[in-house]
């Protein structure tokens, strides 16, 4: 697909690639699934960059508005599995 992942000016080029790491494991979990831990770390390791509530929605949400995927809808069914489980959209 052609499109821009969101990111901040203010942050590192190592965050800028941790961000996009955690969307393109959003995109796997929609076109052919991901290892729930795997998700989970990389969601951690986002959170660390983008702590704020605010900020994760609007970075999540100017996802989704290029790329058609719901990071919300991805993170909330990781909260709901269990370990080792994967996460298929």
């Amino acid at each position: 697909m052609e499109y821009q992942y969101p990111f901040s000016m203010d942050w590192s080029t190592a965050e800028v690639i941790e961000v996009i790491h955690f969307f393109e494991a959003i995109e796997k979990a929609y076109e052919k699934g991901i290892k729930r831990d795997e998700l989970m770390e990389k969601y951690r390791r986002f959170k660390e960059i983008v702590p704020g509530k605010a900020d994760e929605k609007k970075y999540c949400n100017e996802f989704e508005k290029e790329s058609g995927y719901s990071s919300y809808q991805v993170v909330k069914r990781l909260k709901e599995s269990d370990s080792g489980s994967i996460i298929k959209m």
